[in-house]
């Protein structure tokens, strides 16, 4: 069998001269003609911090260019739900209404595409009650839950993007004035992006093509497990029965193909929810839930953690683990390279967005449905697995090896020092 070639960096440059203006009207045009690659007669929801109102306006008017016959714009504050946290009577945090659900469930049926702009404080709910916080989390994921179950077999499009806030660029850019801080991080996500290039989607078309030459690559291996080894890591993922690798652009069941995250530079697949042993060491803080977790390790054995700790936020870790039986067993596992666009910017972006494309990464929780090929009883047959949360961490390292094992035992190299080696 003639090998793959091993995926190239975009050789791609930025262009200089391009201004702010232009960048963002790049990014824009990314969002809704690579993300959700929105298409004549389309529908779009997009979900936007306030402080986004510019982008969001440049988002609608591709969208209307586009051919759309609908968007419908929803703007949030994040500094609302730290209000709720800190004053709101218990009541209020059980309380979802109805409609809410099942206004997700006829945009869905209708065929929107979902858009979602983050940008958020990594901090918002540090010192917040974490007890109120973990029972409002649980509510609305269990509200949420069939819309987000039609979301995760992607029977729509959906994209991710982000732009910066004043809190999270202080955070990423400790130490400098506020709108240096803002133009450092726009200038990063531009870049991780493609979008401060001349023909950012184009740049694309082929940063996505490489990504399904690695997928195809891992596709036609069936491997039954895959082995993780670095200096604090010895991990062995058990993959989900007729797994199936993705990453970069696919076909909702529309046909219509999009990016559901920009950036993004991993091939992912469903672990078997019992066949996990090992330990496994982060590589970088998770932020989550409005709190930085530093420092974590979790020790598994049959596919459950038995043991998690973590220098800062154990409180929150511990938390996410007892949301419910799923919670303690991953729903994925995630490869990229140790020197991705991500990585190379030399940041910790403080958002699994971008933080998650700076290494290989596992996730606690929900497998996604796409992640399998035909099974007779679902997800449950296959081994996949099915909670309320999906978080990922990053546990990839310049030092990271990783096998591809077959079930007689037989192995052989995907990656050497965090690179592919294939």
């Amino acid at each position: 069998m003639t090998q793959p070639t091993a995926p190239q960096p975009t050789t791609a440059q930025p262009d200089a001269a391009l201004s702010f203006e232009q960048k963002l009207a790049n990014y824009a045009d990314l969002l809704v003609h690579v993300g959700v690659n929105l298409q004549p007669g389309g529908k779009l929801h997009l979900n936007a911090p306030i402080e986004a109102a510019t982008l969001a306006r440049l988002i609608v008017q591709r969208a209307w260019e586009a051919g759309a016959v609908a968007v419908d714009v929803e703007y949030h504050d994040q500094r609302l739900t730290r209000l709720m946290y800190d004053h709101a009577q218990e009541a209020a945090l059980e309380y979802v209404p109805a409609w809410a659900t099942e206004r997700a469930m006829h945009q869905i049926d209708d065929g929107y595409s979902f858009l979602s702009i983050a940008g958020s404080d990594p901090d918002l709910l540090a010192g917040a009650d974490q007890g109120r916080i973990a029972r409002r989390s649980k509510v609305t994921a269990q509200a949420g839950k069939p819309a987000a179950e039609r979301h995760m077999a992607f029977e729509i499009n959906w994209s991710m993007g982000a732009m910066p806030v004043p809190s999270w660029a202080a955070r990423v850019f400790p130490g400098i004035p506020q709108e240096q801080a803002i133009a450092q991080l726009w200038d990063a996500i531009f870049a991780v992006s493609r979008a401060d290039q001349p023909d950012p989607v184009a740049a694309w078309r082929s940063h996505t093509e490489q990504l399904a030459r690695v997928h195809t690559h891992l596709n036609a291996r069936r491997y039954h497990a895959l082995h993780f080894r670095n200096d604090h890591t010895d991990l062995t993922v058990g993959l989900a029965d007729g797994h199936l690798w993705a990453g970069g652009a696919w076909a909702a069941r529309n046909g219509i193909a999009g990016v559901p995250n920009l950036p993004t530079d991993e091939v992912f697949t469903a672990p078997h929810r019992n066949r996990v042993d090992g330990y496994v060491r982060a590589s970088k803080p998770l932020s989550v839930r409005g709190t930085l977790i530093e420092d974590i390790f979790m020790r598994f054995e049959a596919g459950r953690v038995v043991k998690a700790s973590a220098s800062r936020g154990q409180d929150v870790l511990s938390a996410l683990l007892d949301t419910d039986e799923g919670a303690g067993h991953l729903g994925e596992v995630a490869l990229v390279e140790y020197d991705s666009p991500v990585a190379r910017t030399g940041l910790l972006f403080y958002n699994t967005l971008f933080d998650e494309n700076a290494a290989s990464h596992i996730a606690l929780g929900q497998s996604y449905a796409f992640n399998l090929g035909p099974t007779e009883g679902g997800l449950e047959q296959a081994g996949a697995n099915s909670s309320l949360i999906h978080v990922d961490w990053m546990i990839g390292t310049p030092d990271t090896d990783v096998d591809g094992v077959y079930a007689d035992g037989r192995r052989e190299s995907v990656m050497r020092g965090g690179k592919w080696s294939f």
